[in-house]
Parts: structure tokens; sequence; C-alpha cells
């Protein structure tokens, strides 16, 4: 429901919302979209999405930009995408530092966060009939199915960059698909996630200092092309799915709650916590990189933990604590909607 009065503190914690959704959507095997279910503002972001239409576009053509802020709920999605991009600067950069540094524990709270994820969304669901369950089946096979795909190399190519953009936004929308973990399997997410970002924080960078010598950098032009050309790719992933979904959901809900239980099952196996990166070799042994000297990944070896380990332990603390996130996530997101009424 689109809500047109906020308090402050709502507003604060809507932009959280949004940085939780961005550095979700960056870690491969989380969905920003499981955020966003499980803190109880789903509906009215897809709700949100979906008057980006034709006639919010004749609304702003015609300058009537408060009818046209006011019919997209902007206030909301303003925030919420704020949050996002404020993410991509900050809580990412950060992420990148703990998963290269504490790479275990990041993954133990994620896989925490799933497990959470998937007690919310079961303890609600009350339509166990043959389809719903044959749709729980198939979703996580498809899930499983895609953690154990080999990642394609990379392409920069622009037309390919803007597909990317549509299929990795998919997890801000498609609770359990995983957008950035589709990009590994793409061979773009260090190009579109990581290197390409990197470029635009160090140009904003540059131009505080009123640098600008990167516009000879060819490497840093390339890479900032690759992002706009992503980004509107994302925009319009975002828009289009936005529709699919809305429709699905007002005609099929308990399928898509089954579809979404599924997939999100079938994630699990991307974030286990134990595993080992395993990069692609040539035929001499050594490890093939990218056109920006990056390893290319090319699969997880996946391993049982060891019992006698302390690391072991405190892998499971995380995973109590991503339970105890979402636990408190579901808490708020509750009393959110019984102080609006």
């Amino acid at each position: 429901m689109q809500q047109s009065t906020r308090t402050f503190t709502d507003r604060i914690f809507l932009i959280i919302k949004g940085l939780a959704m961005g550095a979700a959507n960056k870690v491969p095997g989380v969905s920003g979209g499981v955020v966003a279910f499980v803190a109880g503002f789903y509906e009215e972001f897809i709700y949100s999405l979906q008057k980006v239409n034709f006639k919010a576009f004749k609304l702003f053509i015609n300058f009537r930009f408060k009818s046209f802020w006011r019919y997209i709920n902007g206030r909301f999605l303003g925030l919420l995408i704020l949050g996002m991009l404020i993410s991509y600067f900050s809580v990412s950069k950060i992420l990148d530092y703990l998963i290269i540094h504490y790479e275990l524990y990041v993954w133990a709270s994620f896989f925490g966060m799933i497990l959470g994820s998937i007690y919310y969304i079961i303890k609600d669901f009350d339509d166990w009939s043959k389809r719903n369950i044959c749709l729980i089946t198939l979703g996580t096979i498809a899930g499983i199915s895609i953690s154990l795909l080999d990642p394609a190399k990379e392409n920069d190519n622009l037309i390919f960059v803007f597909f990317c953009g549509i299929v990795g936004v998919s997890g801000m929308t498609l609770p359990g698909l995983s957008g950035s973990f589709i990009l590994i399997l793409l061979g773009n997410y260090v190009l579109l996630l990581v290197d390409s970002v990197n470029a635009l924080y160090d140009t904003i960078a540059d131009l505080i200092r009123w640098d600008f010598s990167f516009i000879d950098n060819t490497k840093r032009i390339r890479l900032l092309k690759v992002l706009v050309v992503f980004s509107i790719g994302s925009l319009t992933g975002l828009v289009t799915l936005s529709h699919f979904l809305g429709y699905v959901l007002k005609r099929y809900k308990t399928a898509t709650f089954a579809s979404i239980i599924g997939f999100i099952t079938g994630s699990l196996g991307v974030v286990w916590p134990w595993k080992i990166k395993m990069y692609k070799l040539d035929s001499y042994g050594n490890r093939l990189i990218d056109a920006l000297g990056n390893p290319i990944l090319d699969n997880y070896d996946r391993y049982w933990p060891d019992i006698t380990s302390l690391e072991t332990y405190i892998g499971i603390f995380f995973i109590l604590v991503g339970i105890g996130v979402i636990l408190w996530l579901e808490w708020y997101g509750k009393r959110t909607i019984k102080t609006s009424k």
C-alpha cells in the first residue's frame, strides 16, 4: 500500500533497508529481494515499481512533477534507491574487505540469513497442495543446479552488458534468485559489481580533487561506459520484471511464494560457508586472468567443516547471528505495520 506520510525515523529506516538490499544483492548467493520480503515491504516495492509506466512518463514530460512523484510513490522509492546507491560506495566497500579477510564468517552470516528467510516464509505458508510442493521441489532443484554451473568468461560487449543489467537486477525483485551469482555465471561479476563500481568511486574522488587526468585513462573510461550501460539495463530490468511479478503475484500468489521458497532453499548451496575458491587454469596449471588482471573464478569446492576447529564454531555463531538478523527484521516489519495502522 502506498504511504503518503512517513516519519523521520521511517525515512531513516527506509534508507537502511536500501543499504541492506544493495549490500545483499552484491553478495553471490544472496538476494536483495529477500531483505524486502522479510522486512515487510516487498509488495509495496513491486507495486511502486509498477507505477513507473506510460502514465508516469506522461506526467513527467508535462512537467507535473508533484503528481508524478505521488503517482510512483516517489518518497518510498527515492529513499530506498538512495540507500542502495549509498551501499555501493560504502557498505559494498566494507563487504569487499570483509569477504577478503573474513570470508568464512561473512558466508556463515548470509547462510544464517537465508535459513531465517526460509523459516519466515514457511511459517505463514498454509497452502501445501501437490502443485505447490512440486513448485517448491522444482525451485530447489533449479537453485541447486544454478549453483553447480561453470562460470563463463568475462565479456565487456555493451549489448551483453545491457543484458547483464536486466538479469543482475533480478535479485532485487525475485527473492531467492541471486543476481550477483547469475553475473558470476555470466562471467561479468568482477567487471560489473567490483571494477566498474570502483572506477566510478575513484572518478568521483578525482573530481572532488579537481583532477581530470582520468579522461586520458582508457581503462577507466571503458569501465565507466560499462557501468552506465549496466545501470540502464538494470533500470530496464527493474521496471519490466516488476510488472511481470505484479501480474503473477496478483493471480498466482501462493504458487509464486512456493517457487520463492524453492529458490531460496536451493541457494543455500551457493552460500555454504565452508568452501574453497577454484580458479580456471590454463594447460600449464597457471590461473587464467581477465582483461583487468583478476583471476577468473571457476566454481567452489565445498567441504564439511572440521568439528575440532575453533573456526568452525565461530562460523556456527555467525550463522546464528544471521538467523537473528532475520528474526529482528521480521519483528521490526510487524511493528512498522502495526504503527502505520
